[in-house]
């Protein structure tokens, strides 16, 4: 299988690439960030709900949607992506989707621990270090192509994750933007510092090689790649594609901020009247509960002791 380390490349290469590899049937293992800014969707979300697609246009951020299931998410070059493209048939890849998970980020975990941060694994897909999440996963099956594809987190723009979302009021961004600082970390916030992201590459390179076997080290893209992932970008940018979506709704409203944690908010009818409940939903319990809408509740100074309560 082919390596290349990239760094920085056009937006639309930094998700592209990794389809185009997959389509073509070869096995690969890319590492590099995107040099400028856009969200991601994940493969079966509907933009409309997700994202703030007036916000993202008028502050020229790309909305593009990958072939990978997960949430909506802010990327810039302040993360550094693997994407892993293997055969089904690969010697030693497991069949379970969690054993999958767990055997190739393991070599992940051991680049961060390496250089400082004390990451663990938390199934199924997130790495954390100090509870906080310092890595997003997703896994897909393309053509007979397994995918991971993941970040390490060198630096984080909580605030303008916090807008491209779309959220039914401030009070909620508020929750997402407060849950997001206090759920998600960087490497810069674990160890003061951002690393090279050619050292972090090549230890990570080295990490996998007893799992992959040897590699082909590149550093020009194979043309045929190129071709093939311009094909796609083409395609994955049609307004069908991105803004296509399963008409599904949910009636509560939610943003997973990690495994265990989100932001929830729902309506809800009672005698008194519409209540509107916006919440952290954290690992089965509620937290920073906070209620408003059209409601009579007597005495009325008492509802900031029955949020409390909740």
């Amino acid at each position: 299988m082919d390596y290349y380390f990239l760094d920085r490349v056009p937006w639309e290469h930094s998700q592209s690439l990794y389809h185009a590899a997959a389509h073509l049937g070869k096995e690969v293992l890319f590492i590099l960030r995107p040099a400028t800014p856009y969200v991601c969707l994940g493969y079966h979300q509907d933009v409309e709900q997700e994202i703030d697609v007036e916000f993202a246009r008028t502050n020229q951020i790309p909305v593009f949607r990958r072939e990978v299931g997960g949430g909506a998410v802010y990327l810039d070059s302040g993360q550094l992506f693997y994407q892993l493209i293997l055969s089904k048939d690969h010697p030693g890849v497991p069949k379970n989707k969690a054993e999958f998970y767990k055997k190739y980020l393991e070599p992940v975990i051991e680049t961060y621990r390496a250089f400082g941060v004390s990451a663990e694994y938390k199934p199924v897909n997130d790495i954390i270090a100090n509870g906080r999440k310092v890595s997003g996963n997703g896994a897909a099956e393309i053509n007979d192509m397994l995918i991971l594809v993941g970040n390490f987190i060198l630096d984080f723009n909580y605030e303008m994750m916090s807008k491209v979302l779309k959220v039914p009021d401030e009070k909620f961004r508020d929750k997402v933007y407060k849950s997001l600082s206090e759920n998600l970390s960087t490497m810069k916030r674990e160890t003061g510092s951002i690393p090279e992201t050619d050292a972090l590459a090549n230890d990570l390179y080295h990490r996998y090689l007893p799992l992959l076997g040897e590699m082909n080290v590149k550093t020009n893209l194979d043309p045929e790649i190129t071709a093939k992932a311009d094909e796609l970008f083409a395609e994955m940018v049609d307004p069908e594609w991105v803004f296509g979506n399963d008409h599904r709704r949910l009636d509560i409203r939610q943003v997973k901020i990690r495994e265990g944690v989100y932001v929830v908010q729902n309506m809800l009818k009672t005698p008194g009247g519409l209540v509107r409940v916006t919440a952290i939903h954290q690992d089965g319990a509620l937290q920073d509960v906070h209620l408003s809408g059209d409601f009579f509740f007597y005495p009325a100074d008492k509802v900031p002791e029955l949020e409390q309560r909740l």
